[in-house]
């Protein structure tokens, strides 16, 4: 579909869904919420152990459980991002405490990543103005692998961590000034938990904060950045939805941990719909989206096809 001659002209909610449709799917639950965010934890914590009794034991087939580990810890950034949507859960207090933890786990300040998420929301793909255009779009191939490596991601949280514990929100428009009191103690908090986390490490004699956690979310941070790479990468630089995001077809596997991010041009058509009534909204929108992927590896190839030579 990427290749179509003509641009479709922008619709909006009430072209597609009816009042009543609209209502049902922006219905929240506590429920859905909760098996959500418990199966996430379920894979996270029993491939964690098993990880832990390969590097401890030398259970050398615990070594498989190592990228599942670290892919669902780096897709705890799924559940910071449906939680400041405020979506997760139908009480408010559940999606921002679940956001914080969920957050630190992921290496993400749920604090700060609302308030840039609301702008990338609000200015999706208009350069100068969306925060994710910040980070360079790949147009080539030491620029695309670059960036599925982590490492420019693991550089910017910690540079951007530090600048928001110093108070400098310099180049931050989205954190206003009343809010950069809340982000810069949600942040410090966070980076307290890792210096304990650090010193009971040290003060045991054990490298679990290197091997329990820096490992394995390095390990999983390649597959989040193939995936997010999706997101919006090779589509159009305007504020027509039905051509700047780019939806991807993917394994319930793959969409349970993302917590149903994969429709991810569904989502940015209409925010308010929460993760689990993604799929349905999908098969009223699935035909007005330019760019369709069938698969992660289809969407990378899409992009790495634009790449000169």
């Amino acid at each position: 579909m990427a290749g179509q001659s003509t641009t479709p002209a922008a619709i909006k909610l009430s072209d597609v869904f009816s009042p009543e449709e609209l209502a049902a799917l922006n219905r929240r639950s506590d429920v859905k919420g909760w098996r959500q965010l418990l199966a996430h934890l379920g894979i996270l914590v029993g491939s964690g152990l098993l990880w832990h009794g390969a590097w401890t034991q030398g259970m050398l087939w615990g070594w498989l459980a190592l990228p599942l580990y670290g892919f669902s810890l780096a897709t705890m950034f799924a559940a910071v991002h449906e939680c400041v949507h405020r979506t997760a859960f139908a009480t408010p207090w559940l999606n921002d405490a679940v956001a914080w933890v969920a957050g630190v786990l992921s290496f993400y300040n749920s604090a700060f990543y609302r308030r840039y998420h609301q702008w990338h929301h609000r200015y999706t793909q208009i350069p100068g103005k969306d925060p994710e255009l910040e980070d360079p779009v790949p147009t080539n191939w030491r620029m695309y692998l670059w960036q599925l490596s982590g490492i420019p991601w693991w550089w910017g949280k910690v540079r951007g961590h530090l600048r928001v514990l110093l108070g400098n929100f310099q180049g931050c428009p989205y954190i206003a000034p009343e809010a950069q009191a809340t982000v810069r103690r949600s942040t410090a908090a966070q980076l307290a938990v890792y210096a304990l986390a650090i010193a009971l490490s040290v003060w045991a004699g054990q490298p679990w904060f290197l091997m329990d956690w820096v490992v394995p979310l390095a390990v999983g941070q390649p597959f989040l950045r193939f995936i997010l790479l999706a997101e919006h990468t090779g589509c159009s630089y305007d504020s027509n939805p039905l051509t700047n995001t780019r939806t991807t077809l993917t394994g319930w596997p793959v969409r349970l941990l993302m917590w149903n991010m994969p429709f991810h041009a569904e989502h940015h058509f209409c925010p308010a719909i929460p993760f689990h009534a993604l799929p349905q909204a999908h098969q009223k929108l699935r035909d007005k989206w330019v760019h369709l992927a069938p698969g992660y590896i289809a969407a990378n190839r899409e992009i790495v096809a634009q790449f000169p030579g």
